[in-house]
């Protein structure tokens, strides 16, 4: 699949666009629009790509990402159940001349910040749980108070992080983005393997040295670093999601040296596996 611009469009009636969006997995390549995206996730776990940021996902993952900032979503592992989200989109035109009035200022605000993506804590999420699922279904009118109402809680709130780094480029090109596309598919399905800088630069036909250059430009790390941060990203999944001992899970995504694992756990989560287990582990429901 190849990464694209897209122009996303407005609903039927609306100035914008509300979807709910249910499929066994999210079909969208590393991609980027000239719309504001705000996606909520209800259902489905895997690892958020936007800009230079890679994070997990689950219920509760709510983030909005300004124009043109690079994004996709990807499901890891075995899926127990579809993908379910709602996904708000806008022109930077929804306000209009509103943009310059006194009472949109912390929206205004909010919107420069989304250049990075920003991603709310998910006490504040789940509180307009049911505000942003309402939005599908409601009338132009009141979908659009209800949405302006959205924002200006998101913007008045403390509990939130910004995604990109300060120094991520929103100035790539189509091919470009095909090729950080090519190689988020090609370090997913090698990732048990021992992926080498030639491997990956012959993905997408390009020198060593080049590629070297051109991925640490995009993301300002290393392809290395990148893959590290990819696995730790999944071993955190598998400590939450899975039973497998520590050991299974850094010989499942490729660490054939657990010390090396461990190093890098402690690097991405400044903890160890172990702890990491006992801090975020659900707690099984007995039926």
């Amino acid at each position: 699949m190849k990464a694209e611009y897209r122009d996303t469009g407005s609903s039927t009636g609306s100035s914008f666009k509300t979807r709910f969006f249910v499929d066994k997995e999210f079909p969208a390549a590393w991609h980027f629009h000239p719309q504001y995206e705000l996606t909520y996730i209800l259902g489905s776990t895997g690892i958020r790509y936007v800009g230079d940021s890679m994070n997990n996902f689950e219920h509760g993952d709510l983030v909005l990402v300004g124009a043109n900032l690079p994004h996709c979503w990807k499901t890891v592992g075995n899926q127990t159940e579809n993908v379910q989200c709602v996904i708000v989109q806008w022109d930077e035109g929804l306000l209009g001349n509103w943009s310059n009035k006194p009472e949109i200022a912390h929206i205004r605000s909010l919107l420069r910040l989304s250049l990075r993506g920003v991603k709310f804590k998910r006490d504040k999420a789940l509180e307009l749980e049911k505000k942003l699922v309402n939005l599908v279904e409601q009338e132009p009118f009141e979908r659009l108070l209800s949405l302006l109402w959205v924002l200006q809680e998101l913007a008045t709130t403390d509990e939130y992080e910004l995604l990109a780094g300060p120094g991520f480029t929103h100035s790539l090109s189509l091919q470009e983005s095909e090729r950080i596309n090519t190689l988020y598919n090609f370090v997913k399905e090698n990732i048990k393997t021992q992926i080498t800088l030639q491997e990956a630069a012959d993905q997408v036909s390009m020198g060593r040295e080049s590629f070297c250059r051109f991925f640490k430009k995009t993301f300002n790390k290393s392809f290395f670093e990148f893959v590290n941060e990819y696995k730790i990203n999944l071993a955190s999944k598998m400590l939450i999601d899975t039973d497998l001992s520590v050991s299974e899970i850094g010989y499942s995504i490729g660490y054939n040296n657990l010390s090396f694992f461990y190093r890098q756990f402690n690097k991405f989560m400044n903890m160890s596996p172990s702890k990491y287990r006992k801090q975020y582990q659900r707690i099984p429901i007995l039926s």
